[in-house]
């Protein structure tokens, strides 16, 4: 178990910026043992990150008792980032201190009923509360967690974009492990399915919204020829059984396509002259696709391929330290990365790396960036120590 010490990055006078904490998901008393890490506040918001195990049904009202007076916010995951790195089967907390942050959250409860006109008013007086309860911040983000088999976070991220004005936003889609089974966002003492809460935050510290990905386009191209949109499907590509043309294109017998294929052989569409992941989920035993984010018929993919994701997510840390070192990196890592990593033999070097540069969230279902939902990325928002203090 991690201590008070790791927990927490402090700033000037040695108060803490973030602090953040775990404990085993299945300990009775896990989220006591928390609280006694993460200290006595008082905090803005608390979120949780916990593996499936947790029991997420009874966990947020648990939480809610034992963070009594906290906004506490969450979600299930497919593997949590602690401060050790990557880790399973915990329940991971990151909690902002009322000194230097202020949140409001907004719980979606209805994915497949959604009011656009309603929701942006929502999200416009939420982000003017804050603005006018603390003009003198100037750091400012929203975090969005959701359902992650709900299949509806592109209509969802498209939704609530006109309520953002120059809010930045990520967030992650909540997971399962590899079990796809059912996921839940928490929100006060409930756990929701079918649903999303964004968060608006406001605070006294620099912060940078980022999302990075470690893959090229190659100069294979393929077209959906046959989908199903509303379930994310694909049944042919190039006028051919979708897996079957797609292990043509990798020069793969068929029956060697794996969740670890997928994940080390992406494809992509260009989007606004950048490239976004279309990540595969699985492939159905009659062949087809399921894929983990919008996909239609005509869409032109191009196959991608990775480079070195140890090197390549050392680099993008160092980029975000530059203006000094993140008190705390708060991130939406997809579950295929995660993957890629243990099936590449990276998983220790890129936890390392996670935990020195205090990198802490969840593995994720997909990934939301403004108004896209993408995949096989990792978006976040680092955190810097306010003006004026030290690392």
């Amino acid at each position: 178990m991690t201590t008070l010490k790791d927990a927490i990055a402090l700033g000037h006078g040695g108060l803490p910026v973030v602090a953040s904490a775990h404990a085993p998901s299945g300990a009775p008393d896990a989220l006591e043992r928390i609280a006694a890490q993460l200290g006595p506040g008082p905090f803005a918001l608390i979120l949780l990150f916990a593996a499936s195990e947790a029991g997420p049904l009874a966990l947020p009202a648990r939480a809610s008792s034992v963070f009594a007076g906290t906004p506490v916010i969450g979600c299930t995951t497919a593997g949590e980032i602690s401060s050790q790195g990557y880790c399973e089967g915990e329940i991971v907390a990151l909690a902002l201190p009322s000194q230097h942050f202020a949140a409001e959250s907004i719980l979606i409860e209805d994915l497949h009923r959604l009011e656009a006109e309603h929701l942006t008013g929502l999200l416009i007086r939420a982000r003017q509360r804050l603005a006018r309860a603390h003009p003198d911040w100037q750091g400012e983000f929203a975090f969005l967690m959701v359902d992650g088999l709900s299949i509806r976070e592109d209509e969802l991220a498209a939704a609530i974009a006109p309520g953002l004005g120059p809010v930045p936003l990520f967030g992650g889609s909540a997971g399962d492990g590899t079990r796809f089974r059912e996921t839940f966002v928490f929100h006060d003492s409930r756990a929701l399915q079918n649903a999303a809460v964004l968060t608006f935050v406001r605070t006294a510290c620099p912060v940078k919204v980022f999302s990075l990905d470690h893959l090229q386009p190659t100069r294979t191209r393929m077209v959906v020829t046959e989908a199903d949109p509303a379930r994310r499907i694909v049944r042919q590509i190039n006028a051919e059984p979708a897996a079957l043309e797609y292990a043509r294109l990798l020069g793969k017998d068929p029956a060697q396509l794996t969740t670890f294929t997928f994940a080390a052989h992406p494809v992509v569409v260009r989007i606004g002259g950048r490239h976004h992941v279309r990540s595969i989920q699985r492939m159905l035993p009659n062949g087809d696709l399921v894929f983990f984010s919008a996909i239609d018929e005509g869409l032109v993919l191009t196959l991608a391929e990775p480079s070195d994701m140890v090197d390549h997510l050392a680099g993008e840390l160092r980029r975000l330290a530059e203006p000094g070192p993140p008190a705390a990196i708060l991130a939406c890592d997809c579950i295929l990365r995660r993957i890629e990593a243990q099936d590449r033999q990276m998983f220790g070097r890129i936890s390392d790396l996670l935990r020195d540069n205090r990198v802490v969230g969840f593995s994720t279902y997909g990934e939301q960036l403004g108004a896209m939902h993408v995949n096989q990325t990792m978006t976040g928002v680092a955190i810097y120590p306010p003006l004026g203090d030290g690392p």
